[in-house]
């Protein structure tokens, strides 16, 4: 049998945690216990944080990165929560050096927590050599967020449920992407505190092969949290009326329960243009250009 305490041979373990983009994003309901149920397309970026893993006798977490002041090292980040979690799913008696090279705005609804959460429990199962089950580590991640099973695989993908439903979809066609983030946080349970009206009914999903027809198809969907976030943050409302101004692009939205909103455009250089037009009158604005994975 073997010792969970021994440290392991590798020497470092890096994984990205690609942000995550909620195409559309349906509330369809709310189950006995007050969650909500959700039907969303979900895409992933080349843009992300960074986790580094290594062996260690305790774990511990250092934060880095233009976004790192905005996280405290507690028990309380999901970074930490994901590493003794699946220690002790697992069995596991020793420790990491964990580094979080923070790279997106906090709470922003491009996934970032969970994305970092979902990239700590894939470095720490090899380095730990464990050998838990992408079902367990779902599992594990599902305990942690709604999204972090979603940013476990890191690609397109359906996402239903409360996030335990995730159908594999065909990739993305090749768009640019910009996404804008005001500089402030939304709070996701005031978020869905504040939504109104009726549920939305699902709907047939299939990703179009050429970007014009898959930005036709979102614009037929919608985000059920954005005019909710629009009311706690009206400023979201100014990005997305500064996107949709911007030449090239094809569909703008809010991503999640914000503040990050993206525009989607032809290809990355015309994101890029964007970028440089929309910086050069909102210089305090987070501005990304980038591109899907897949």
């Amino acid at each position: 049998m073997t010792d969970l305490s021994v440290p392991p041979s590798v020497a470092q373990i890096s994984v990205h945690a690609a942000a995550k983009i909620n195409l559309f994003l349906h509330v369809t309901g709310r189950r006995e216990d007050g969650y909500h149920k959700l039907d969303s397309l979900v895409g992933f970026t080349a843009i992300g944080d960074h986790i580094t893993v290594a062996a260690s006798e305790e774990i511990t977490l250092r934060i880095s990165g233009p976004f790192g002041e905005g996280l405290s090292v507690d028990d309380d980040n999901l970074v930490f929560a994901a590493a003794r979690l699946l220690a002790e799913e697992v069995g596991y008696h020793g420790g990491a050096a964990i580094t979080l090279q923070k790279n997106l705005p906090v709470s922003s609804g491009i996934g970032g927590g969970s994305a970092d959460a979902a990239a700590t429990l894939q470095a720490l199962n090899r380095l730990w050599d464990v050998g838990a089950s992408p079902q367990m580590l779902a599992k594990i991640g599902l305990r942690l967020g709604a999204d972090v099973p979603v940013c476990l695989r890191s690609k397109t993908a359906r996402m239903r449920g409360i996030g335990e439903m995730i159908d594999p979809m065909d990739p993305l066609p090749d768009l640019g992407i910009l996404l804008v983030n005001p500089g402030l946080a939304v709070s996701t349970p005031q978020v869905f505190k504040a939504r109104q009206g009726p549920f939305s009914q699902p709907v047939d999903v299939s990703v179009p092969k050429s970007g014009k027809a898959l930005c036709e198809f979102l614009a037929l969907q919608q985000n059920d949290l954005q005019a909710p976030s629009i009311e706690l943050a009206p400023v979201i409302a100014q990005v997305l009326e500064t996107l949709s101004g911007l030449e090239g692009c094809r569909l703008s939205r809010l991503s999640g329960s914000g503040a990050t909103c993206f525009g989607l455009f032809d290809d990355e250089a015309a994101a890029v243009a964007a970028c440089d037009a929309i910086s050069a009158c909102h210089a305090d604005w987070w501005i990304q250009p980038t591109h899907f994975l897949d």
